[in-house]
């Protein structure tokens, strides 16, 4: 299952480095004008339907000549989020390697199961406690919602609900996202997608969201800024906002 809207192509601008949090970045491992990619399974579970789809769109990219960091949930695990802890310790470490390691890449891409018609408690966590880095990596970043499930809709609902927090937090989600519905019964043992009309359109989609990063990481921002609530009296108490270097890439 394919959803979403037409293609949107869009600019983005560096995602800068840690000011007021944690103040680490990985070195930058690319080659000049390489993307690199953050490929997960928003799944804990060992032979998730779910990690199967994410090693093939790793896969994918990786044919494609892209470089990909392929990482696990349990990368980012992390207590649930606590302001209070945030203020005595800092963020988990966890939460730590889930922010450098999306600093250190252009695009993400993250295939989520559906728990109860919505997200995985774990990923929601650990995006709360990665959105309190200053800057916070989401904004500008590109992102690839993909889901499988043994369900006749793959998992679709849950990603409905993901692009929310993704989206407040300025990040560029796809508008097609890629649901495998009866997913035990849809993927070879090799790993690839049994039919070959449905294989072709993951392919198909994996191969358009990397035209949109690959064209967005080489051209200016247009954006100065990702203001939270950009209708909300300006106040330097509360206000959440995060300016933005504009240069070419």
């Amino acid at each position: 299952m394919l959803t979403g809207g037409p293609h949107v192509r869009t600019r983005r601008c560096p995602a800068g480095t840690l000011a007021s949090i944690g103040r680490e970045m990985s070195p930058d491992v690319r080659k000049p004008g390489q993307v690199r990619y953050l490929v997960f399974s928003a799944s804990l579970r060992e032979a998730s339907l779910n990690t199967q789809l994410a090693t093939l769109a790793a896969t994918t990219i990786e044919a494609r000549g892209a470089q990909v960091d392929r990482a696990s949930m349990a990368d980012f695990d992390a207590p649930s989020f606590n302001a209070d802890m945030l203020r005595d310790n800092g963020p988990p470490s966890g939460a730590r390697e889930f922010n450098r390691r999306l600093l250190a890449s252009d695009a993400f891409v993250i295939a989520s199961p559906e728990y109860n018609a919505s997200m995985p408690g774990v990923l929601k966590n650990a995006i709360d406690w990665v959105s309190r880095f200053d800057p916070q990596p989401f904004n500008e970043r590109h992102g690839l919602l993909l889901s499988a499930s043994p369900s006749m809709v793959g998992g679709n609902r849950g990603l409905w609900s993901l692009r929310i927090p993704f989206e407040h937090l300025g990040a560029r989600i796809y508008p097609d996202m890629f649901s495998l519905a009866q997913a035990h019964r849809a993927l070879n043992p090799d790993g690839r997608i049994s039919d070959e009309q449905l294989q072709r359109r993951f392919e198909e989609n994996i191969n358009n969201f990397m035209d949109l990063v690959e064209a967005s990481k080489h051209y200016p921002c247009i954006k100065r800024a990702w203001i939270e609530y950009l209708g909300e009296h300006p106040d330097p108490e509360v206000e959440r906002v995060q300016a933005m270097e504009v240069s070419a890439r």
